[in-house]
Parts: structure tokens; sequence; C-alpha cells
């Protein structure tokens, strides 16, 4: 039996052990610690149910991952030292929260920091190819090298964290990025990390299945936290692995991510509010209170997963094209932005009229 073969045995084991574990979490996740993992706040911002659903989604997750890292091992030989650390990591930090453990959202941001900070710099993770003239001299030195990497996991993994609001929205979102991730390797013949990629990506289908189009399971903030980690790091190593490729497409891949979080600290600044706390008036919610408008509450939740993330891909299309010109892929990074303000501003006068 070949080695294809072999990998294609096991993606599909593992697709029916994803499921299951998936379908298991959701039916008894609500007896840990007295029912701490359902979300029964209805009034905070972010909350678009009207019943009790569990947030085990990361737990869910976290079990599959470690039954991958077991595989990988028997496939390859190999101890994915780099994605065990973060994973387990960020999923804890995460899960704590999902525990309605109370810990104030500064001191959570500081514990993920540092702990990113560490397995950063000793592991270490590095961005070796980059099309920022003014970052390349920086990059020589280890110390700001780490702080720059541990900038772009925090925008990355906050920005999954804000946008997990309605059914879909994340993992369909991730599940695109990382199709394409693994399309770009196995276009360049890096078949062991494209497997890797894949595997990831059957989680987050067998998530999508248990929460779209209606929801009997949320992410939670583990979950959100550990894929938005995942996320950066396959997206780090995907850019060293294929020097040819413009790092500014990957910024493309992940501008929505990035930009969510970018943009809405320095909205709350604007209006004296604190950027570290939820409000009602991110993208993805503008645009639900348009589409809920016509179509209901219910309808309006996973439809307007659909448009935003359809716009999204539609919006990434070009950059596929460009990703092997530097400067072409950094004006449509630029661009995008500007789409997205521009979507921004029109909604915000729409909804509050």
């Amino acid at each position: 039996m070949g080695t294809e073969s072999i990998e294609a045995s096991f993606l599909s084991i593992f697709a029916l052990i994803s499921f299951f574990i998936f379908l298991l979490v959701s039916k008894y996740s609500h007896k840990i610690r007295g029912g701490a993992l359902l979300d029964k706040d209805f009034l905070k911002p972010q909350a678009f149910h009207d019943a009790p659903i569990t947030r085990s989604g990361g737990v869910a997750a976290i079990i599959s991952l470690s039954i991958f890292f077991v595989i990988y091992y028997l496939l390859y030989f190999k101890i994915l030292y780099d994605y065990i650390f973060i994973s387990y990591s960020m999923f804890l930090v995460g899960f704590l929260d999902d525990l309605k453990i109370n810990i104030k959202p500064s001191n959570r941001l500081t514990i993920m920091a540092l702990l990113l900070f560490l397995f950063i710099f000793i592991l270490p993770i590095r961005i070796f190819n980059i099309d920022i003239p003014f970052l390349i001299p920086l990059m020589s030195s280890h110390i700001l090298s780490s702080v720059f990497v541990l900038l772009c996991f925090l925008f990355v993994i906050n920005g999954a964290n804000l946008i997990d609001g309605f059914n879909g929205l994340l993992a369909i979102n991730l599940i695109i990025i990382n199709i394409i991730l693994a399309y770009i390797n196995m276009n360049n013949d890096n078949l062991e990390f494209a497997v890797l990629l894949i595997f990831q990506i059957i989680i987050l289908l067998s998530f999508l299945l248990f929460n779209f189009p209606s929801a009997k399971i949320f992410l939670g903030d583990s979950g959100a936290y550990l894929f938005g980690a995942l996320t950066s790091l396959n997206t780090i190593i995907t850019n060293n692995l294929n020097p040819k490729i413009s790092s500014f497409f990957f910024c493309t891949l992940l501008f929505y991510l990035f930009f969510e979080v970018f943009f809405s600290f320095f909205r709350k600044l604007q209006k004296g509010k604190s950027p570290i706390y939820p409000d009602d008036e991110h993208l993805h919610m503008l645009s639900f209170y348009k589409i809920s408008r016509t179509y209901g509450k219910n309808k309006g939740n996973y439809l307007n997963s659909i448009v935003i993330n359809l716009l999204y891909f539609v919006l990434i299309i070009p950059g596929l094209y460009l990703l092997h010109d530097p400067q072409l892929s950094r004006y449509w990074f630029f661009i995008l932005l500007l789409i997205y303000s521009i979507i921004y501003f029109r909604l915000y006068r729409l909804t509050k009229n």
C-alpha cells in the first residue's frame, strides 16, 4: 500500500472519529461543572441565540487534535512540538473563560501574550519571507522577530474570537483560509504539511455540521483561540515553505481577521470605549441587523455568515492571481482595507438610520 493510500485511510478514519467526538461532546458537555459551558447570557452584545447552547466546540476540537497528533506521529514519526504547545496553551486560556472563571480581559490577554512569546522565542517560530523592507533588518534580531510574530498571532487569534458570534461565520472563514493554504502547499509539493492542514479542515468541518445552519454547539473562547492560533501558525509555515509567494498575499488572506481587530480597536478608542470589551458595532453585527430586518433573526443568523464569507472569498480571489507579485499584492491588500472601511461606514449609516 502506497504512502498516499495510507494517508487517505487515516484521513477517512479520522473524519469519522472527529464527527463522533463532536456528537458526544455536544450531547454530554452540559454536565461539565454543573452546566458551566452552557451559554445562557442572551443580553451580551455578541449574543444572537435565544436558547442555551454549549460552548464546548473547543473541547471536541482539542480531543480531535490530540488524536491527530498521534496519527501524524504514526505517519511521519515526527512530534509537532510547535503545534502541541501552542494548541494546548491557547485552548486552556480560552477554556477558563468558557468555564465562567472570572478573569479580566486585560489579564487574559497578558497571559496569552506571555505564553505565546515564550513558545515563539524558544521553539523558535520565525518569519523568513517578508516583503516589507523596513522590517527585514528587524528580523535578524531574535527578540524583535519574536515580538513581530507575537503580534501576528495576537491579531489573528483576537480576530477569530471577535467574529465568532454567528453560526458558521468563523468556521467557514477558517475553512476557506486553510483550503487555500493546503492548495498552495500541494501545488508546491509540500505534501506532508498539506496533510496536516487537511486534518485541521476535517475538524472544522465536523464542528460546522453541529453549528450550521442551526447551532447545537459553539466553539467558545477555547475553540476560537485554538483555531486562531493554528491558522496563524499554518500561515507562517506556508509563507516560509513558499518563498516565491509574496508575504503580502498572506496578509490578504488574513485581512478580515486582522483588520477586524485593528479597525475595532481605534473605532472604540475614538468613541471613548475600552478596546478590550465587546460591543455591537462590528461589521458582522451591522450586516446581521440589516439582513435580519428582511429575513428575521433566525435566518439572518446563518445568512449573515454566508453573505460575509461569500464576499470575503470574492475579494481574495484577485489576490490568488497576484500572489507572485509583491507590488500588486501589496496594493490589493490596502485596497481590501479600503473596501472594508467603505462597507462598514455604509452599513453603519443604514443601521443607525
